[in-house]
């Protein structure tokens, strides 16, 4: 077997990937530790437990499903999913109303950057006013929407539309959701396009120049900053500082007391960061900080909180991994969003309304199938391998 065909078997996105990037950000923030960028100190070993911890759960939750499915031995299920294309939901959604929904999204948004009267990517001050509802409403909108007919309509025109989204949300100045689109977009065409080795290392390159120049030009607009890192060292140094703000956090597990997940949820509409309250409440001044993807969890109610997090996390995106395999559209593209969005968690953490949202209607997908397919298939003694 030659290494072209050992690549063509190899899943490259699928739920385990969550657990090589935990491993590949810890690497990235031990090297800002080990060249001392900016005075970081090496973390204390209890931040590798808890790494540990979080990604055991993670990978329980991955698990489980696959436990459930063999030991109940499903006959029939992956033939029905395989062949019930009358039950997805992309019958509901036609082309015309998808690209709609993806040109309402533009609109929004191009609007929501005009109105803030200049590019915020440029200027500090605009950045921390340009994520308004208007663009809540553009991104929900958009991210699914261009997911959706990339997934179902393969038309080459479509990615002009998905690189004027790419364009207009990072003129935002913020690197998460340039890189999600372009992400999300990618492992969505990867399940619905078969692409060449070449393909994958070429979108690599360009997401990491891509999330490099974002986050440099931001932070170099940022008007009350002084910063002499380049690029890469930015790049590095910010996977070490939020490890250092993740170690801070450890002694006050539990501290927020759910409160942090509470403006979560409702941060939009009271104009309350939860970043800042992380910030706060670990470094004791009000300051948008990332803590990992642990980080938010341990905070409002410890370790339970956590386990419970990474194991619904595990279980979401293996069911919807097994899903999209089988009805393709809508739920690939929502596989590709939860994917993308949750490797940005690793760094960033949980505290975006925007992604609840999205997960919720994963979950909603999930529901709905469930409905459909409750009559359509029996418990044997024999079954598939997920």
């Amino acid at each position: 077997m030659n290494l072209k065909s050992t690549f063509k078997q190899i899943d490259l996105f699928s739920p385990y990937l969550v657990l090589v990037g935990i491993a590949l950000y810890l690497l990235l923030a031990l090297i800002a530790f080990h060249y001392q960028i900016r005075g970081l100190e090496s973390p204390s070993n209890e931040v590798y437990f808890y790494f540990l911890y979080g990604s055991l759960f993670y990978l329980l939750g991955i698990l489980i499903p696959i436990i459930i499915y063999k030991g109940f031995k499903l006959k029939g299920f992956k033939e029905f999913l395989a062949k019930s294309k009358e039950l997805t939901i992309n019958h509901y959604l036609g082309e015309k109303i998808l690209l709609l929904v993806v040109l309402i999204g533009l609109i929004l948004q191009f609007w929501n950057i005009y109105s803030s009267g200049g590019i915020p990517l440029l200027s500090g001050y605009l950045k921390a006013s340009s994520v308004t509802k208007v663009w809540l409403i553009s991104y929900v909108l958009f991210l699914p929407g261009i997911n959706i007919l990339l997934a179902t309509y393969p038309k080459k025109s479509y990615y002009l539309l998905l690189g004027l989204g790419i364009l207009f949300f990072a003129l935002t100045g913020y690197r998460t959701t340039p890189i999600v689109i372009l992400l999300s977009s990618f492992i969505t065409l990867y399940y619905t396009r078969k692409f060449q080795a070449t393909y994958i290392l070429i979108f690599a390159v360009v997401l990491l120049i891509s999330g490099l120049l974002v986050g440099y030009v931001a932070v170099q607009s940022i008007e009350w900053q002084q910063w002499a890192l380049n690029p890469l060292e930015l790049f590095v140094y910010r996977a070490g500082y939020t490890l250092s703000v993740f170690d801070q956090l450890l002694p006050l597990k539990g501290s927020t007391q759910w409160s942090l997940f509470y403006y979560t949820l409702t941060g939009y509409f009271q104009a309350a960061d939860p970043r800042a309250l992380v910030g706060e409440v670990v470094l004791g001044y009000r300051h948008s900080t990332t803590s990992t993807i642990f980080g938010p969890a341990l905070l409002d109610s410890g370790n339970m909180a956590l386990a419970l997090q990474m194991f619904i996390l595990g279980g979401i995106l293996k069911i919807m991994h097994t899903l999209q395999k089988y009805k393709k559209g809508i739920f690939t593209a929502f596989y590709g969003i939860l994917m993308a969005q949750t490797l940005v968690w690793i760094e960033t953490g949980p505290t975006d309304l925007v992604v609840w949202i999205f997960f919720l209607m994963a979950l909603g997908l999930i529901i709905y199938l469930s409905y459909t397919c409750k009559d359509h298939f029996s418990l044997n003694n024999s079954g598939d391998n997920l």
